[in-house]
Formats: C-alpha cells, structure tokens, sequence
C-alpha cells in the first residue's frame, strides 16, 4: 500500500515537472516569456515601466519598454569581465577599486548594460565604505530590491529593472531625508555629465 502511495505521488510530479518544462520550451519557442535568473529566482520576460530623464535630469515620463534579455555570449561581449561578474552574476568589485567612488561631477549615473537612468550625482554622498553611494535612486520604478540571503545575512539587493544588472545593495544606515545607503559597484554604472 505504501509503495503504491510513493509511486502514485512521484507519477504526479513526474508529471508536472514534464508539463511545466513543456510550457516554458514552448513559451521560448514561439516569443513568449523567457527564463532570466535572479538572486531572488527566475523572472519572466515582458515589457517593464521605466522612467525616462533628460541629460540634465529632467523627467521625461515614464514609458513602458522591452525587458533587456541577452545569451551569456552577448554579455560577456559587451561587458568587461569584472562588469559582467558583478552584473550578470552578482559579484562586488573590491573596496575602493571603483573609478566613481570619488567622483565629484555632476551628472547622472546610468546602468552599464542597457543605458537606463539610475541615479543623480545630487544624491551622492561620501560614506566612507570604498564604494559610490546614494542616498536615493533617480527614479524607484528603474531600480528592484530582492531579498539576498547570501553569506549567511539577509540584505537588500539592486538590480536594474529593465534588465536585470546586479548593481549593489541598499542599508539603512545613509543620511537625511532618507535614511538610506545606496551602495552600488562603480562597474555597473556608466556616469553622464550634465550639460
């Protein structure tokens, strides 16, 4: 009787796993959401709200766009290797290594992968840690937090939201008015001056 339970319950996910499968080669195979992974598990695919800013700034509305999804080949092409190692598989560059830890200029801060808007210098601040960081994003709808529960702590990580780039991670230890620290790798950004 038990044997027939265990091979009744094994036959069922058997089963599911080959429906679920199913669906996603199929999905993949006609335009249909594709597999990304992420700190926090897979996402699909599909358009995304970002907002828009201007080289000086300025809100441009927010606009609904493709998510970014590229093979490994392609971001390995387009990234330098430390890029693609905090990016793509969330590493962190080393303290003090980042070529915007003391930049200074004005001007926006942007995702090394796909170009979206992610911080104004007005909101950087020095926090003494060895990395750039931000007391606030640009805009909250070009940012995602995930849960990290990696090296046995449980933090706020970055991502871009168009595609997906592992940026830094979020503490509550920053300044006024918001009381956050926006930590984020100077390898995955890409600074704009202002005009």
């Amino acid at each position: 009787m038990r044997s027939q339970h265990s091979e009744l319950i094994l036959t069922r996910s058997r089963r599911a796993f080959l429906l679920q499968s199913l669906a996603v080669l199929a999905a993949s195979t006609m335009g249909g959401p594709v597999m990304a992974a992420s700190l926090s598990g897979p996402k699909l695919n599909g358009d995304v709200a970002i907002e828009n800013f201007s080289v000086d700034g300025k809100s441009q509305d927010t606009v609904r766009v493709t998510k970014l999804i590229k093979t490994e080949a392609e971001w390995r092409q387009q990234l330098s290797p430390l890029a693609y190692k905090v990016t793509r598989e969330e590493g962190t560059e080393a303290a003090g290594s980042g070529k915007y830890v003391n930049n200074h200029d004005d001007g926006i801060y942007h995702c090394i992968c796909c170009d979206t808007a992610l911080f104004d210098a007005k909101t950087k601040f020095e926090s003494g840690t060895g990395w750039p960081s931000f007391w606030q994003p640009i805009s909250p709808l070009n940012i995602v937090k995930i849960s990290d529960r990696s090296f046995g702590m449980l933090r706020e990580a970055i991502s871009c939201r168009r595609c997906d780039a592992h940026l830094g991670h979020v503490f509550n230890d920053g300044p006024n008015p918001t009381g956050l620290r926006y930590c984020m790798n100077s390898v995955s950004l890409n600074f704009v001056a202002k005009n």
